[in-house]
This record gives C-alpha cells, structure tokens and sequence, in this order.
C-alpha cells in the first residue's frame, strides 16, 4: 500500500511512530481545503470553515466515543499539554506523579510549570524488564504519597513503544482523588480507544500520527467536570465572546486567533480512508508482525524484552535496547548506507533502536533492518543490551 503515501520510494520507513505520514487521498483533501481557504479567506475562517470545524469535531468524538463537548483540535499533543500544564491548579508542595518512561518533551512542560507553582514533578522509576501489569503498577505507586495530585502518563511511551495499563491507573486514581492526565499521542489509530470506557479527567492525542492526518491535527479531551479550570493558551475573541456558544471550553479554545486550520477539518477524511481499507483489521496484521519481528530480533541477539512480547504490552512499535557511544552516527549509518529511516534515542541511560511496522511494510523491510544491523554490530556501531 505503499503507493497510497507520498513517501519516497527509495527509503525503507520504519519510523511512522515518530510523525506518521499522510495518505495521498487525505493530503489531496488537504490541499483543497487550503485552496477554498485562499480563494475566500474571510467566508472560509468566519463561517464555512467553522462549520467543517464542528463537523470535525463532532466525527472524531464519535471515532474516540466521547462527549463533542469535551474535545477540541489542537496543532499537536505538546500545545494541549502545555495548556492543561500551564492551567492546573497545583500549590507548593503539590506533586505530579509519572513514570521515567516519559516524552522528553513533556517531561520539559512539567518541570517547567512545577517549578513555577512550586509543586514537584516525581518520576516513578519503571524496572526493566517489566514482568506484568501488576508489577509495572506496583513500581509506578511506589511514587505516591499523601501530597499527590496529579497522575500524567503514556498510553504508548515514544521512547519504547511500550503499551502502559492506563485503564488500571485510571481506576485507581479515581479511587484515590487524583486528577489523570493521559498522553495518547500515539494511539488513535494503532490501538482501539473509548474514553469513555477509559474514564481519564483529560486525554491528549495526535491525528497527524497513526490516524493518517496532515501535520498540525491533534485533540484535547477535557471531562465537564474539569474543564472551568483549563484556560487557553492564546486568548482570542472566544473570551467574553460576542456571539458566545453553548461552551465556553469550545469558545475558549477554538479560538486562537488567525491560522490555517485546515489540518484539523481532514480528520473525517482520515476516518474514512481507515474504513475504506479496512483498517482495524490491517491493523491488528500489523501488531501480529511486530510482535513476530519482535520476537525474532529477541532470539537471535538473545536480549531480555523490556516487556512481554505480547498484545498487552505491544501495538506497531518495538524497542530493541542496545548500547553505543555514537547515536548520530548509528543513525547516519542506518539512513545513509542502508536507506532505512528509524530511530535510535535514549531514554534516561538506555539507548533504543525502535521501529514501526505500518500497512505497507513489509518482511522485506524488516529483513533488511535486521540485516543492517548485524553488519553494523560487527563493524562495532553498537552492542546489544543485557537488563541483570
């Protein structure tokens, strides 16, 4: 299916986790999205665009089943987690308990607001390899104390591709009192998700990832309950509005002043070229093949996994753990000699190769990444990890 996208041919993509791709169909509705926009500008952004906008909005909360009065499209996860950061009503002492498992981009936001409220921002450290859910949820309470506000976490962790049991974090700290801040930015799309089933305060997630949207489409969902509290990032002409909505979150923060939102108006094509091509099912072939390369790469190189190599644990991204003193030239190496885009980062003192399996790879490609690597494990470009 490879020939749906615009990416270039000569390049095996194994990186779709990091800022997915779009197919051309849906980039085509893009792209006379932004015509309609220049040829009349003040009758797209003032009226025909706001109506698409809310047609939008109303078909991604029927795709993630939730409340249209809770969601609204932001440019990308790190802006609506910047505005719930920025927002939350957090005192001295406070804390935000999370994993090290981490975005460092978010893990930058909170830092950056605790420490200009005073309230602290406690990392639970996960041990690898993790064993179960229960011994991942035992290592993250670890971390709770009497002073804990707030629980942020990963639904799928950037740096491994590791499934986190959200659903079992969520409960609990409901039971305990605790507002929950979830990170879904990769999972519309690769995994099947009810926020309503899930029953997070707020949940962040891309569109521009695994569900095939332009750059620049991503959500908030923020429960009624929470969203008096949550202020925008930009105050625009939706404060104090002359021609108020029934909701002032909507009010709020789908106004921000002038911009091409034409990316956030592509989500009912996105949904509709996943149903078109059966995408649940495709999907689930492409979770059965990463977790059959998963499980090769494992007996070959005789790693520990850092988690089960399993469904519960693995959707379409698998994180090989290795050590290297040379990242950038790993990387190079990988893109330059052998033409196959995949990441290699670190996470805290672990450095991870991790590659996505989407529709149109193949075993061909993974072949050809698990020949790569062989070549550059003999000529000394890494060593495989070992967890004791």
């Amino acid at each position: 299916m490879k020939e749906l996208f615009l990416l270039d041919s000569k390049i095996t993509y194994l990186n779709f986790g990091s800022f997915g791709a779009c197919p051309k169909p849906v980039f085509e509705a893009y792209q006379k999205l932004q015509l309609q926009l220049e040829k009349s500008p003040v009758q797209f952004i003032v009226h025909s665009g706001m109506e698409l906008l809310k047609s939008s909005r109303l078909r991604l909360a029927s795709y993630l089943v939730c409340d249209a009065d809770s969601l609204v499209l932001m440019t990308n996860p790190s802006y609506a987690i910047n505005t719930i950061a920025k927002s939350i009503p957090l005192s001295k002492g406070d804390e935000v308990l999370t994993t090290n498992l981490e975005y460092g981009a978010m893990n930058r936001t909170w830092n950056y607001y605790c420490k200009k409220s005073g309230a602290k921002y406690k990392q639970s450290k996960i041990n690898f390899p993790i064993e179960s859910v229960s011994s991942f949820l035992e290592d993250f309470w670890a971390g709770y104390n009497e002073k804990t506000k707030v629980v942020f976490i990963s639904h799928i962790t950037s740096s491994t591709g590791i499934i986190l049991p959200v659903k079992e974090i969520c409960k609990e700290a409901k039971r305990r009192g605790l507002l929950t801040v979830i990170d879904g930015a990769h999972v519309p799309g690769q995994l099947p998700l009810n926020i309503c089933e899930l029953d997070p305060d707020i949940y962040v997630g891309a569109c521009h990832k695994w569900m095939m949207a332009p750059k620049g489409a991503s959500f908030l969902y923020v429960k009624k309950k929470q969203q008096q509290w949550v202020d925008p990032l930009l105050i625009s002409w939706g404060f104090q509005s002359d021609t108020p909505s029934h909701s002032t979150f909507l009010d709020y923060h789908e106004t921000a002043g002038t911009r091409d939102f034409s990316a956030f108006l592509t989500v009912p094509h996105s949904i509709d070229f996943m149903s078109e091509y059966d995408w649940v099912k495709k999907r689930m072939l492409c979770q059965e093949k990463t977790i059959l390369w998963a499980t090769k790469f494992q007996r070959f190189w005789h790693f520990q996994s850092i988690a089960p190599i399993s469904k519960v644990f693995i959707g379409q991204m698998y994180s090989i753990p290795i050590e290297t003193d040379d990242i950038a030239g790993l990387k190079t190496a990988l893109y330059e000699r052998f033409k196959i885009e995949v990441p290699v980062f670190m996470n805290e003192d672990q450095v991870f190769i991790r590659f996505s399996f989407q529709v149109f790879n193949s075993d061909e490609d993974m072949q050809r990444l698990f020949d790569a690597m062989k070549t550059l494990n003999e000529e000394g470009y890494f060593r495989i990890k070992t967890f004791v």
